[in-house]
C-alpha cells in the first residue's frame, strides 16, 4: 500500500478500481489542517488527464501492470493498431485520447512497451525521444538575429514541429515524444 507522501511522477495507481498515472504532485499545506497533496493524474485507460488533491492519510494500492513488447501497425480514423511483437495475428487498438501526444510520433514497425491490467490491454510506454525523417520544411528566412529563429517542418508521420532554422527536408531530428519539442538533429 502507498501512502500520500508515495506519490511521485510516474507512480501507478488504482483510484475508484482503475489504474492511474501520477503525472505532478506537489505538497500543500494550509494552516492549522493536514498537508494535502495537489496532484494531476492521468487514466490509463481513458487518457483524461485532471487534477485531484489527496489529504494526509489516503492509502493506495499500486497498480499492478504487466509489460510487454509490441509492435505499432498502422492507424486509421483516429484508432491506432497494435499487434504482439512476434505474433501479428494477435491484434489490438487504442483510441488516439488513450495515447496522448506521443500518438503523433508513432511510425510502423515501432517497438513499442505495452501495458497490461487485469489481463486487458490498456495503453502503451512510448520511448521519450524518436528519430523521424522530415520530409517538408520550408526555407530559413533571416530575420531578427536577436531572437533564436524557428520554422514549422513536418515530420514522416505527419506530426508538425518548431525546428531551428537549418533543419531542412531529408533530415532525421529527435523529438521528445512527452513534450513534442525538437531536441537535435542527428543527421
Amino acid at each position: 500500500m502507498l501512502s500520500h507522501t508515495d506519490l511521485k511522477r510516474g507512480v501507478q495507481i488504482i483510484l475508484d478500481g482503475e489504474p492511474y498515472e501520477i503525472l505532478e504532485s506537489s505538497a500543500m499545506k494550509k494552516a492549522q489542517r493536514r498537508p494535502v497533496i495537489q496532484s494531476r493524474i492521468r487514466s490509463l485507460l481513458t487518457g483524461n488527464v485532471f487534477e485531484r488533491n489527496f489529504q494526509q492519510g489516503d492509502v493506495f494500492e499500486e497498480a499492478d501492470l504487466n509489460k510487454f513488447e509490441i509492435k505499432f501497425i498502422y492507424t486509421n480514423k483516429g484508432k491506432f493498431y497494435f499487434s504482439e511483437k512476434d505474433n501479428p495475428s494477435k491484434r489490438f487498438e487504442l483510441a488516439k485520447e488513450q495515447i496522448g501526444l506521443g500518438a503523433e510520433f508513432l511510425k510502423p514497425n515501432q517497438i513499442l512497451t505495452g501495458i497490461l491490467f487485469q489481463e486487458k490491454f490498456i495503453n502503451v510506454i512510448l520511448p521519450i525521444k524518436v528519430q523521424l525523417k522530415v520530409t517538408e520544411a520550408p526555407p530559413g528566412i533571416k530575420g531578427d538575429r536577436a531572437q533564436g529563429g524557428t520554422k514549422t517542418v513536418i515530420l514522416e508521420t505527419g506530426a508538425k514541429v518548431n525546428t531551428p532554422l537549418f533543419v531542412e527536408t531529408g533530415d532525421i531530428i529527435e523529438v521528445n515524444t512527452e513534450t513534442g519539442d525538437y531536441v537535435r538533429r542527428t543527421e
